[in-house]
């Protein structure tokens, strides 16, 4: 071995067995423990090899930067909710419900039975399972007003997660270049996929109780814009949820410039001490294009969204989704269906309910013991998140570092804003593992904090 040139051909087993006199056993264990060193290599069919020695050097990609020239749009890097992190340090950062919180033995049936069925081998239809698209139809015409029709089931376009459903909506209804409102501070992944689409954000000032209206109109007359982005119920990150009379207002703004709101409904699932009331139930013009997302109530594995759309602008959607996916997997749509058309996923939002209560109360009662210069301007209704407005002078980046090495992972606010940010904000989850580590956690921003104002 140590003098044969790379590539040679070792000789067979029985000819090593007959040339060292040992048995075959030896031989092969040998020759396992020489592949495993990285020695030799064994070629199927052909036999074993010297394998040759290459030589460490760095990899050059230079080539690639003629090749692809500079992006045409800047995409933010994924936010930090979507970090994965050790299992000893205290999350509060993550934008998905701890396990405990979901639905896991409904989720694990509808697979076993979605396996047995023939969605696990067939191929849906390009706008979803009929069955599904009847679900969300029903869904939200339950909420409609008498004198407002109810959406139909061919209102209803199936994605593959909400994230793929808001790509679709920005390019097909907004388009690259043109201008998109959105309240300002709103959701990272919307950021994402517009910066993706091309398209153009325009902030609107957004607070505890929603998008201010005077701006709103503002917006639309300086911009031409035709499409508003955002969240009416439990707004990601602020939890804001919009007064019954906002949401006629800005209904009419909507209607008055001829546009689309586009409402994210992502948190229909994560009442707490309010219910959600989506604006597309109050909308039967076609200039709601209302959002609802599956996933992070029934489960991560499980990306299922509908969009709502009616008129020529459902035909676009389902254009563009045609051409991005064809089709969503048949399986996962079989599997959200059965989870929400089960009575016991009736029974799992209430309890949700009362579970994610607690969970936010502990936290704000530990940020006011423990962190009281760490402000949360408005305790939520609903959703996952508490808003943290911290003192002006905090250096945000700096403190997300200390409470790291602390053992504490939380999210800068910065990251939902599609502007500059007009303040330090922190944006922590509820929903996240270990509760009982909330308090903890708290003392940790408290003493960050109190040692950066001490300098």
């Amino acid at each position: 071995m140590e003098t044969a040139a790379p590539g040679a051909r070792l000789p067979s087993t029985r000819a090593l067995t007959a040339q060292y006199g040992a048995s075959p056993v030896t031989v092969q264990k040998a020759l396992r423990t020489l592949a495993a060193q990285g020695a030799v290599e064994t070629r199927p069919g052909v036999g074993t090899f010297v394998r040759a020695v290459r030589a460490a050097r760095p990899n050059d990609y230079g080539w690639q930067t003629a090749a692809l020239g500079a992006p045409r749009n800047r995409v933010p890097q994924l936010s930090t909710a979507l970090r994965t992190v050790p299992n000893d340090v205290i999350a509060l950062h993550s934008g998905y419900p701890d396990r405990e919180l979901l639905p896991e033995r409904l989720v694990r049936a509808a697979f076993a039975r979605a396996a047995r069925g023939d969605t696990a081998v067939g191929r849906p239809p390009a706008a979803g399972l009929p069955e599904l698209q009847a679900w969300f139809a029903a869904e939200l015409g339950a909420a409609a007003p008498a004198g407002v029709a109810p959406p139909s089931p061919g209102d209803v376009v199936v994605f593959p997660g909400s994230q793929s459903g808001l790509s679709t909506v920005f390019r097909a209804l907004v388009g690259a270049g043109r201008p998109l409102l959105v309240e300002s501070p709103t959701y990272w992944g919307a950021i994402l996929a517009a910066a993706q689409a091309g398209v153009r954000l325009v902030p609107v000032p957004s607070g505890a109780h929603g998008p201010d209206q005077d701006e709103l109109a503002r917006a639309f007359e300086q911009t031409g814009a035709r499409a508003f982005y955002a969240q009416p119920n439990f707004a990601n990150p602020t939890g804001a949820q919009w007064p019954p009379g906002l949401a006629d207002r800005v209904l009419g703004i909507v209607r008055e410039h001829g546009a689309f709101l586009i409402e994210d409904d992502w948190a229909h699932d994560f009442g707490i001490t309010a219910d959600p009331v989506p604006v597309a139930a109050r909308d039967d013009s076609g200039h709601v294009v209302h959002l609802r997302s599956l996933t992070k109530s029934v489960s991560p594995a499980v990306r299922i969204a509908g969009v709502v759309a009616r008129g020529p602008a459902r035909a676009r959607l389902l254009a563009d989704a045609q051409a991005e996916s064809v089709y969503v997997s048949g399986i996962l749509q079989a599997v959200a269906l059965d989870v929400v058309s089960q009575s016991a996923w009736r029974t799992h939002l209430r309890s949700l309910r009362h579970r994610l209560a607690a969970r936010r109360d502990l936290l704000v009662g530990a940020l006011r013991e423990h962190a009281p210069t760490a402000r949360v301007e408005a305790v939520p209704q609903g959703g996952l998140n508490l808003w943290v407005r911290l003192p002006d002078a905090t250096d945000l980046a700096r403190l997300v570092r200390d409470c790291e090495d602390a053992g504490v992972v939380v999210a800068p606010g910065n990251e939902w804003f599609p502007a500059e940010p007009t303040g330090a904000y922190l944006r922590l989850n509820y929903s996240g593992p270990n509760p009982g580590a909330f308090p903890d956690g708290a003392r940790v921003i408290g003493q960050a904090l109190a040692r950066r104002q001490g300098q």
